[in-house]
């Protein structure tokens, strides 16, 4: 990508290269500045706010409370500038930029590869960066502004987090077609547990919405461990197990009628919900809203 002119004071981009980089060295090779220029920068801002920003020792320079403080005021200032950047450009027609994503493995198997797809056939010249990630961990990528949009199942009401969409999708238990659960309409978890099964590690939703029937299956179950949801997938259609999650990821594997998703509906209906972030009080890029915009779309159409 071409470099940009600076709308912003210099040593915003100084301060906040450091604070990525931890080093003024590295920090001045990123900028193309001389080091002694950044460090000057970084001094002004200290002089000018009357308190250290970096905590500075043999290891690299880390940030003070205050830095901390000012570091989320230079992400929201270059977040906005970036967001003007990208509006210029649709305005001149150019429509150049880049969007960063972040989402739980099941919509990266089938969902995100078709959508970046026909988005990338419209847009050529916008790169995308996809962050395959658990929900647990969403939220601090999205306040950070490490990426623009995220897309989790069951993320707690959190006041810096605007939710864009969300839509409620059946927990069930996946089956290869040889199963002899397969053609049941709904299913207990009591039915499960006298097969072998393929249950989600701790840190993914399905484990926590799990978490009772877990703890009452004995040592000498047959159990997979995996905090894949490609993996669970696969091993389910090899006849390992019964796997649980959403259609989220398996809706080819459904349609075919090589894998069966058997709503859990006791002792309690399961579901999980799966919702569409962004920072709060932010407004999106241009290319990255035209992309959540066709993100909502594609997942409307999901059963």
């Amino acid at each position: 990508m071409t470099s940009r002119k600076r709308i912003h004071s210099t040593a915003i981009y100084c301060f906040d290269s450091v604070r990525r980089l931890g080093s003024i060295r590295e920090a001045s090779r990123s900028l193309h500045m001389a080091t002694s220029a950044v460090s000057r920068q970084i001094q002004k801002l200290e002089e000018e706010l009357d308190i250290p920003l970096f905590e500075r020792s043999p290891s690299g320079l880390k940030l003070t409370s205050a830095g901390e403080s000012f570091a989320r005021h230079a992400q929201l200032v270059l977040k906005d500038a970036e967001r003007l950047y990208s509006e210029i450009d649709a305005i001149k027609g150019i429509q150049k930029g880049h969007i960063e994503i972040a989402t739980v493995e099941g919509p990266s198997i089938e969902l995100i590869p078709r959508l970046i797809k026909n988005f990338r056939e419209q847009f050529p010249n916008i790169s995308v960066g996809v962050h395959v990630i658990g929900s647990s961990k969403m939220p601090e990528l999205l306040i950070n502004g490490d990426v623009d949009i995220g897309l989790a199942f069951d993320i707690s009401h959190l006041r810096d987090l605007n939710q864009l969409w969300v839509k409620n999708y059946a927990l069930g238990a996946v089956v290869a077609k040889d199963h002899p659960l397969a053609n049941k309409p709904e299913i207990s978890l009591e039915e499960c547990s006298d097969y072998p099964l393929i249950l989600s590690k701790k840190g993914l939703s399905t484990h926590r919405h799990l978490s009772s029937f877990i703890n009452l299956i004995g040592p000498s179950h047959q159990v997979i461990e995996t905090n894949s949801v490609e993996l669970s997938r696969k091993l389910a259609m090899s006849g390992m197990g019964i796997a649980f999650q959403t259609i989220i990821g398996i809706e080819e594997d459904l349609e075919d009628q090589s894998l069966f998703h058997i709503p859990v509906t006791r002792p309690n209906k399961m579901s999980s919900d799966l919702g569409v972030y962004v920072r709060a009080n932010r407004t999106l890029p241009v290319a990255a809203d035209h992309f959540v915009r066709e993100l909502i779309h594609e997942l409307d159409q999901t059963s």
